[in-house]
């Protein structure tokens, strides 16, 4: 059994085919132009592969309303021409088989709590950290919907005493997205995050933010595992900064072991390392399968 795996990213697109245990087997990625010539290439790619399924972990907002007439689109990104693009529509104007449709960080989520961190648990949250924030909420077995889609990486935030950063989010300025993801930190510093040493005090500060959200998410959402990734987390020394501001915030109110004592296993890298968000969306494709049937 192939599955296909679409990762969309702002960025780049990673595509993909695997097996329904977890294992990538073929990739391929190319840069995200102009949406025609980018679904071009997806196409492209899987028109000789005879997947099964296809599942899709997109960058958002997306539309995620199987009843609504715009079910599949990209909506309000401000990523230029991607606005209101019909991005399920068109593939299935080429591929006749399930699809699995959902935000990347979901998808990330049931990913890394398929095979993953999170594997064997029912809850879990994945944040993503790099051009932008984005929050994944896998909950009660599935993954979070309602209004639209979890966006967590727009929360408010309280502004760390001794930042004058006036935030990079077109929409809310100094929203978390705003003050922590990559381009912020590159904004702030005039240099950006991976050419920083450890001890700069951006570290410290990009988790003053982050502890905020993380604390407030446990607060809100009580989940069993909280994976942080994203190009901005592969700097490594954020994790104990980030485990210290959750504490410092939650100040011994949540009783429960995993935040007490065994923060440094809760809060924790992904399992399935970069790949979370394409086995996320191979997962969403297994699942597509699954309820076709």
């Amino acid at each position: 059994m192939l599955i296909g795996a679409v990762e969309a990213g702002g960025t780049k697109f990673v595509c993909g085919i695997g097996s329904e245990d977890g294992v990538i087997q073929d990739r391929v990625s190319f840069p995200t132009e102009q949406p025609d010539k980018t679904i071009a290439n997806v196409i492209q790619y899987f028109r000789d592969k005879k997947v099964e399924a296809i599942g899709i972990g997109s960058f958002g907002p997306i539309n995620i309303d199987p009843t609504s007439p715009q079910y599949g689109y990209v909506t309000t990104t401000p990523k230029p021409l991607w606005g209101n693009y019909p991005v399920l529509p068109e593939l299935r104007k080429v591929f006749d088989v399930p699809f699995g449709w959902d935000t990347d960080v979901n998808a990330a989520a049931l990913g890394e709590a398929t095979w993953g961190a999170a594997a064997g648990l029912d809850s879990c949250l994945y944040y993503t950290v790099g051009t932008g924030i984005g929050v994944g909420v896998y909950a009660e077995g599935k993954m979070v919907h309602g209004l639209v889609h979890p966006e967590g990486g727009h929360v408010l935030t309280r502004r760390h005493p001794e930042d004058t950063f006036e935030g990079s989010c077109p929409y809310h300025s100094d929203c978390l997205e705003g003050m922590a993801a990559g381009p912020a930190i590159e904004r702030r510093w005039k240099v950006k995050g991976s050419e920083l040493g450890v001890d700069h005090p951006a570290w410290e500060m990009e988790a003053f933010y982050l502890g905020q959200a993380v604390a407030n998410a446990i607060l809100l959402l009580s989940p069993k595992k909280i994976i942080l990734g994203g190009g901005v987390m592969h700097q490594e020394q954020l994790f104990p900064l980030i485990h210290a501001e959750v504490r410092k915030n939650l100040k011994g109110y949540i009783s429960a072991e995993a935040v007490l004592d065994g923060i440094g296993s809760y809060i924790v890298p992904p399992g399935l390392g970069d790949n979370a968000g394409l086995c996320g969306s191979l997962a969403l494709g297994l699942r597509a399968l699954q309820e076709a049937k």
